[in-house]
């Protein structure tokens, strides 16, 4: 073999590989570079440089040469000198050198020796099995700020839901996730009215109060009851359209106990009616005006029951 392969060899396991009466090939750490022009990554390397200084036989690579083709240090010392003769004889016509592999060297103008690093191998070993390659282009697209408009378009009102005894909370995030993905398709209508914004306040805050006022349906009952399906025409006997919810229950009898227990206390308290999930409500209180309502619910929440919330109907 020639006297290049062992060279490459070396350089995969030393920093310095003299040529005697030549040059040494010097490697150096180089971390992974990024191309930016051509999105080009490049892994952690050794750069080759070569110094002309460092022509001094080190013994290095002879004696490597030696052992693997099993001669004797001087044969092989005499041809490594013969194969540096003939390199620089060639320089010094005007030729460039080229070592496969490790890089090209060749005289400028002025006769001072250049080289040029090849970047076929890699001879970082840490490094091994590691290639460049080109990624394409990370474009980043700016999100636009949709939840702040639909707030102000579509008040986000949910109403209680029928439910086991376990929480529907969960729920509540793939609702919101569902209104986000349909709010592209639809269009947006703009509720106007201090009434109306007031009710959306407070239902807001009454949502993470429904999942417990919806177990009261089993708070005198635990045992539930199977019921047929029913038309139910049910007159609600309020005295305005905001009313302060004590409860809902899924059998009026639980419903009506809770409307005795209330007015035994003070309260106005009336049978609502059945809602759309076929629940009994109870009220502490209705009234006409929204501002009344708000102030009794806090009143409520004080005195009796942090479970109290607000219900506005037509």
């Amino acid at each position: 073999m020639g006297i290049e392969h062992y060279i490459q060899q070396l350089l995969y396991r030393y920093n310095c590989v003299v040529v005697p009466d030549f040059g040494a090939f010097l490697t150096q750490m180089k971390s992974a570079v990024l191309l930016k022009s051509t999105n080009t990554f490049y892994p952690p390397s050794k750069r080759i440089s070569f110094n002309e200084q460092l022509s001094s036989n080190d013994g290095l690579l002879v004696s490597y040469m030696a052992n693997a083709e099993n001669k004797s240090y001087e044969e092989m010392l005499k041809q490594t000198l013969d194969v540096a003769k003939a390199w620089r004889k060639q320089l010094h016509s005007g030729e460039r050198l080229k070592i496969s592999s490790i890089g090209e060297l060749w005289l400028n103008r002025e006769g001072k020796l250049q080289f040029q690093p090849s970047n076929e191998v890699n001879y970082l070993t840490s490094s091994y099995g590691l290639s460049s390659f080109v990624s394409p282009g990370v474009t980043r697209e700016k999100l636009k700020e949709q939840v702040v408009e639909l707030e102000e378009k579509i008040p986000f009102i949910i109403t209680p839901e029928q439910r086991e005894r376990t929480s529907f909370r969960p729920y509540l995030k793939y609702a919101a996730i569902l209104l986000l993905a349909l709010s592209t398709g639809m269009t947006a209508y703009r509720f106007y009215g201090e009434t109306l914004l007031k009710k959306q306040l407070v239902l807001e805050e009454a949502q993470t109060l429904v999942s417990k006022n919806i177990q009261e349906a089993t708070f005198f009952n635990s045992k539930p009851l199977e019921l047929p399906e029913l038309e139910l025409n049910v007159t609600k006997k309020s005295k305005g359209n905001h009313h302060i919810i004590a409860g809902a229950f899924r059998i009026q009898e639980n419903a009506d106990k809770k409307v005795t227990q209330l007015r035994n206390k003070g309260y106005d308290a009336t049978y609502l009616g059945v809602n759309s999930y076929g629940l009994h409500q109870v009220t502490y209180g209705s009234f006409e005006n929204p501002e009344e309502a708000l102030i009794f619910l806090k009143k409520v929440k004080r005195s009796e029951s942090q479970d109290a919330w607000m219900l506005s109907t037509k």
